[in-house]
Order: structure tokens, then C-alpha cells, then sequence
């Protein structure tokens, strides 16, 4: 089979994109006050420029205890102005602007947020060294309303697409998830019970913004938790249920969790250290004792996720973004020509945001991103690339330095 270009014209929903590049959601640390800065304005307008066809906002919270800690965007009327300035920056390049809906569940930090972590059940909530609240049938139904709200305000910003955040164990994950899920009601037990409350979402926000915007769910197909949490096969099955109830117009398939395993999703050099220093006292003490354990190695290839997406594509026709590992021209050709319809970018763009353009101009081009993960512990004061910024020197001038003398 022949791959199709990249970089031709794709459609996504109501949408027809430019090419086949999204910029994907990583939280930029740029929103001090919960609300847009022109720090945030100028990143996603590099990367608009930079040449991917779309660029997703997050972390865009529908609720003030749904973010992982208060200096996160969550979408309230006061935000709007600010969220305007920021798609219509996107848009001047030529791209369109995404915002990533989410409520981070136990991920959320009570203590920052001074409210109290949700969850299906009383789970831990560690980031806030608590216990999640749960959520009864009374708060199901504001949830609902409150993703609604949120997608609303998203779409009257001028969000072109909206990603539903239903992985790494954030609220919507955490109900998935067997291992986190111990409810004994309609949404939970069984597979298609704890998929209930994904399905009513997804299911509210197209009711609210019909098609004023593409919709697509960003799905966990593996947490990491061993046999114990939520795997591939219950993914296949949510999957389809989700394609059957026709509101979503693709899915982009993730794997980790921020709870349990987040370096199954960032493959590559784990940042321990670097991680327990952007905490403080028993956080920071806790990350240094339980580094190896909690920030484990996963090594690093090309399109590292695409044997699980793989098991994805075979269950749905739905259009499939795939993620993990996409850095040059051949991993977007491998992923379009196993049938994925779009690549998703993260750290290589953090790296060189102007990494699209380069592999047009060039199909031989590489991305200078080695994987380093030290972005990772940067998200909690402003997210950015320290090699990029000379913080650390660059490994790949290092090594053609070496080579030179030899």
C-alpha cells in the first residue's frame, strides 16, 4: 500500500486540515493566573507557523477542581477574552486551534486547588496526599453539564476542535479503569458500565456543539497497571462502543497513567531527579525514595505506540490519530500507510516547533529531540525544551563533536 502524503489536504470532522500534523496536547505551564498569557499566545502561534494543521490547547479544565493545580486554564466566562486572542493567533498561521476538555480527577491537586480531587470511588489523590471524593448519581449529572458548559465557552472562543481527555487516569480514565472503579451502580462492574459515564460525555458535548467543531476522544489503550488495570482489549471494546454511538469523529490512542505509570506514554530517558526538584517536602521526598519504581524505562523507538494503536485499528473504521514516537517523514508514512488518518506530535515540536515544515522541505530531515524527557519536570513552572533553551547542553552536538575528533 501507498502511503498518502502527509502533508496533503485531510478532512477531520467538519474539518478539512491542511495536512495531517496536530501539534498534541501538552500542558505548557504558561498560565500562572488560570488564564491566557501572551507566553501561551506566542507558543501555540511558533508552532502554527512551525506547520502543523492543528494545535491543541491544554490543559483546558471544564471546572476549578478538575485541573491538576490552580494555574491552569479552566473554562469560565472570565478566560474567554484571552482564549479569542489565542485561536485567532492560531488561525493567523493558518492552522486550526483545539482545546483538550478534561477534569483531571485524583490527578488534580486539592491542596493548590483548595477543593476536593473527584473520582468514580475514594481513591488516593497524591498530588493533594488525599483521597478523591466520589462522585454520586446528582454529581454525574452536573459533570455532565459542566463538560456541556465547558464545550460551549470552547467553541464560542473560537476552538475549531475539541479532544475529550479519556486517558491516563484522569475522571473519565479513572471510570474505565477496573483497577479505580470500584462503584456498584450502573457505572461500574462491568466494561460497558464503566464506560457509561465516556459515552454520556462524549454524547453531551456534541449535543451542545453539534457540528461547530470536529470532536475526538484521546483514549488510554493501556495504563500500565499490569493485568490488575484497564488494557487493549477493554480499549477495543470502548472503542467501538464510542464508534457505534456516532458522536465522536476520531480517536487518538494514548497509554500511561499519571497515577501509576506516566513513563509508559513519554518513552525514553526518565527524569527522576529533575522530577522529585519540581516538588517540594514530602512530594519531592517521596518522588527521591520511589523514583525507580514510579518513573520507570521504557526504551525508546519510533512510533512506540503504534503495536497497541494497531490493535485499535483493527476494531473501529473510525478515522485514528496516532501518537508516541512520530519524528520524521518515514514513522508519518509507516502510521498513514498501516491506516491511521493523522499523526500526532509532542516533544519534537517542543524541540523545534518548525519540525514540520523541515521534514517538507526535506524528507530525509530528523528531529533534533532525543528523547531526554526533561521537558517532563518543566510543565509544573514553564514547559519548554532545555535543550532548546541551552539549559542543558544539546546531546547531538556532544556526539558530532566526538566524531569530528576521532
Amino acid at each position: 500500500m501507498t502511503a498518502p502524503d502527509p502533508f496533503t489536504p485531510a478532512r477531520l470532522g467538519p474539518l478539512t486540515l491542511r495536512n495531517r500534523l496536530i501539534k498534541c496536547a501538552t500542558f505548557e505551564g504558561a498560565t500562572p493566573d488560570a488564564l491566557v498569557t501572551d507566553d501561551l499566545i506566542d507558543f501555540h502561534r511558533e508552532v502554527a507557523a512551525g506547520g502543523v494543521a492543528m494545535s491543541t490547547v491544554a490543559y483546558c479544565a471544564v471546572s476549578p477542581e478538575g485541573r491538576t493545580d490552580r494555574h491552569q486554564i479552566w473554562l469560565r466566562g472570565e478566560a474567554v477574552p484571552g482564549l479569542t486572542r489565542l485561536t485567532e493567533a492560531i488561525h493567523a498561521e493558518g492552522a486550526f486551534a483545539a482545546a483538550q476538555l478534561g477534569h483531571a480527577g485524583p490527578v488534580a491537586n486539592s491542596v493548590s486547588n483548595r477543593r476536593k480531587a473527584l473520582g468514580p470511588s475514594r481513591i488516593p489523590a497524591p498530588m493533594g496526599m488525599s483521597v478523591t471524593r466520589k462522585l454520586d448519581a446528582d454529581g454525574i449529572s452536573e459533570m455532565l453539564a459542566t463538560f456541556r458548559q465547558a464545550a460551549r465557552i470552547a467553541v464560542d472562543s473560537g476552538f475549531d476542535g475539541l479532544e475529550i481527555h479519556c486517558g491516563h487516569n484522569y475522571l473519565i480514565s479513572c471510570f474505565l479503569s477496573p483497577l479505580l472503579n470500584h462503584r456498584r451502580d450502573e457505572y461500574g462492574g462491568s466494561l460497558v458500565n464503566r464506560a457509561r459515564f465516556a459515552r454520556e460525555v462524549v454524547e453531551a458535548v456534541r449535543e451542545e456543539v453539534g457540528d461547530q467543531a470536529a470532536i475526538w476522544a484521546k483514549l488510554n489503550m493501556y495504563d500500565g497497571a499490569g493485568r490488575l488495570g484497564f488494557g487493549v482489549d477493554e480499549a477495543c471494546a470502548v472503542a467501538q462502543l464510542l464508534e457505534s454511538d456516532g458522536h465522536l469523529d476520531a480517536i487518538e490512542p494514548t497509554a500511561g497513567s499519571s497515577l501509576l505509570n506516566p513513563m509508559y506514554l513519554f518513552h525514553g530517558d526518565p527524569p527522576r531527579d529533575e522530577f522529585a526538584d519540581a516538588f517540594r517536602g514530602a512530594m519531592r521526598l517521596g518522588l527521591k525514595a520511589t523514583g525507580p519504581m514510579f518513573l520507570k524505562h521504557y526504551d525508546y523507538h519510533d512510533a512506540y505506540l503504534l503495536p497497541l494503536a494497531r490493535q485499535l485499528r483493527a476494531a473501529v473504521r473510525m478515522p485514528l490519530i496516532l501518537l508516541g514516537g512520530i519524528t520524521d517523514r518515514p514513522s508519518m508514512e509507516l502510521a498513514l500507510t498501516e491506516g491511521f488518518d493523522f499523526v500526532a506530535m509532542g516533544r519534537a515540536l517542543l524541540r523545534e516547533p518548525g519540525l514540520p515544515l523541515r521534514i517538507q522541505s526535506d524528507p530525509t530531515a530528523r528531529s533534533r529531540c532525543v528523547h531526554c524527557n526533561l521537558c517532563m519536570p518543566t510543565i509544573y513552572s514553564h514547559t519548554r525544551c532545555p535543550v532548546r533553551t541551552g539549559e542543558v547542553p544539546d546531546p547531538l552536538v556532544a556526539e558530532a563533536t566526538t566524531i569530528r575528533s576521532e
